[in-house]
């Protein structure tokens, strides 16, 4: 919910509700969940909790403005505080958002979900849209090999691998997604991703032509910690959505 975020893939997050179920390896230290309990947007988080609607869907209208007057058209990350394919999000919200999408041509939107099987029963029948992209979590082979082969029969006007965290290797065989983005948990509990599995994409980006793009890697510092893989910084993004 911020025109400018720290996230090295994205220029701007946009939530459109708030709150979601852990469904994923992915989720056991969910960020979002860990922070509302200290910021308290939603009573809870989890199965039956219900999401909270924003108040901040005025924010892509102005944001699409700006790039129309300027010319450079912003990358937007939705949604990073829930998730826009829950089964439990009222489906009028959803609606809503596809409204807004399309009212907002010149942002690059990102839907990012770890419920790429939710995806072709609740998208509009306009979908795909030009400026939209989707990206599906996948985090271990047993996830690739259950969730890539739906993203990729599930139309986008580009598509894209979130594997962060990556918590082990992955064989991404004959999958061909445009992006692949990889990432080491963060906290004061996290779970380390090994370089070699890092490596590996990298390696199969170069040769299968795929963007890599390797956010950070994460631990309980950080920004200490940087992104470089093997002293290079790898922050490459698909044609759609080069600058």
């Amino acid at each position: 919910m911020a025109e400018r975020t720290a996230i090295s893939w994205a220029d701007a997050t946009f939530n459109p509700w708030i709150g979601c179920t852990k469904v994923s390896p992915a989720c056991d230290h969910c960020y979002a969940a860990r922070d509302n309990e200290r910021r308290k947007w939603v009573d809870g988080w989890g199965a039956g909790v219900p999401r909270r609607r924003t108040k901040t869907w005025s924010d892509p209208r102005r944001w699409d403005r700006k790039a129309q007057a300027t010319g450079y058209r912003p990358r937007v990350f939705c949604a990073s505080l829930a998730d826009v394919f829950d089964n439990e999000v009222e489906p009028a919200w959803r609606t809503d958002l596809w409204q807004l999408i399309r009212e907002t041509p010149h942002l690059r939107w990102m839907l990012v979900t770890k419920r790429i099987g939710n995806v072709a029963k609740m998208v509009p029948a306009d979908w795909p849209m030009p400026h939209v992209g989707l990206i599906s979590t996948i985090v271990t082979q047993d996830e690739w090999d259950r969730d890539w082969p739906k993203l990729a029969r599930t139309p986008a006007a580009w598509r894209g691998v979130s594997m962060e965290p990556l918590l082990g290797p992955v064989d991404i065989g004959e999958g061909r997604p445009d992006w692949i983005i990889t990432g080491g948990e963060s906290g004061s509990v996290c779970r380390l991703t090994r370089p070699e599995w890092v490596r590996s994409l990298r390696d199969q980006c170069r040769t299968h032509g795929i963007a890599f793009h390797h956010k950070q890697w994460g631990g309980s510092r950080p920004a200490e910690n940087g992104c470089l893989l093997d002293g290079v910084e790898y922050k490459e993004f698909p044609a759609a959505l080069a600058a």
